[in-house]
């Protein structure tokens, strides 16, 4: 004689297969898509070379950013940590200077191309690590990098005196040519911006003005901001306008 139990044992297991199926494959899609991505930091990059300037392309390893003229920077890019390889690669897809980048976990990090002589088509790469730590209460951070090919070595960035022939102050120490500062804090506002030589009262060579490079009008550094005073072009007779010595305002947030 059948009893109940036997009689329904057959229907309820098979009531209960496609279930089972069903979350066997649902657990396999799962495991499929748990792959963790990979740790990055953020790079920009600046395409500052005056004697190179030509539309340039920056690769990391395989990882291919947006073309850039001179003048122009990238957006911050995700960048795998480790050691990627940075190609700056031109319109014929030469590429015109590289190196092995170090790229930590959440750090940022600026690479400058920029023109080490006036040859015609000179390159190198400038990286430095980007201090994003937001400044203090009223408050933005600035620093220095001199980029500016045949112009005078070092510079500092100055704040003018109100009285003709005394020393302004200092907002950063020397800058030698082919290196950037530490960022500095200065209260926010709209100071005046120079780029100074070696003297007694120290020589203007620039002044950095709204910071488009044309050396006039004002800017008003945010409270809270992070920039970058890049000096770049070349010095001397016969050079195009476009790459004659410009102090420019980069945001770095």
């Amino acid at each position: 004689m059948k009893t109940l139990t036997s009689l329904f044992r057959p229907a309820v297991l098979l009531a209960a297969l496609p279930a089972a199926l069903a979350f066997s494959a649902c657990g396999n899609d799962d495991d499929n898509n748990n792959t963790p991505a990979p740790d990055q930091g953020k790079v920009v990059v600046v395409h500052a070379a005056a004697a190179a300037t030509a539309a340039i392309t920056p690769v990391f390893d395989s990882q291919q950013g947006s073309s850039l003229t001179y003048t122009q920077n990238s957006g911050y890019l995700g960048v795998n940590v480790g050691s990627p390889q940075l190609r700056i690669v031109n319109g014929t897809g030469t590429t015109v200077v590289s190196r092995t980048l170090a790229v930590a976990k959440d750090q940022s990090y600026s690479v400058f191309v920029y023109s080490p002589t006036a040859s015609i088509g000179s390159a190198e790469l400038l990286s430095v690590t980007d201090d994003l730590t937001a400044p203090a209460a009223n408050q933005a951070k600035i620093r220095l990098v001199h980029l500016a090919v045949g112009a005078p070595s070092p510079v500092r960035l100055t704040v003018p005196s109100a009285v003709p022939g005394t020393p302004g102050t200092d907002v950063t120490p020397d800058v030698a040519f082919g290196t950037a500062s530490a960022f500095f804090a200065i209260n926010a506002g709209s100071p005046t911006l120079t780029i100074t030589s070696a003297g007694t009262p120290r020589p203007v060579l620039l002044t950095v003005g709204d910071g488009s490079g044309s050396g006039t009008g004002t800017k008003n550094y945010e409270a809270g901001k992070i920039y970058t005073i890049l000096v770049r072009g070349i010095a001397g007779a016969g050079v195009a306008a476009e790459q004659q010595p410009k102090a420019v305002i980069l945001q770095n947030n």
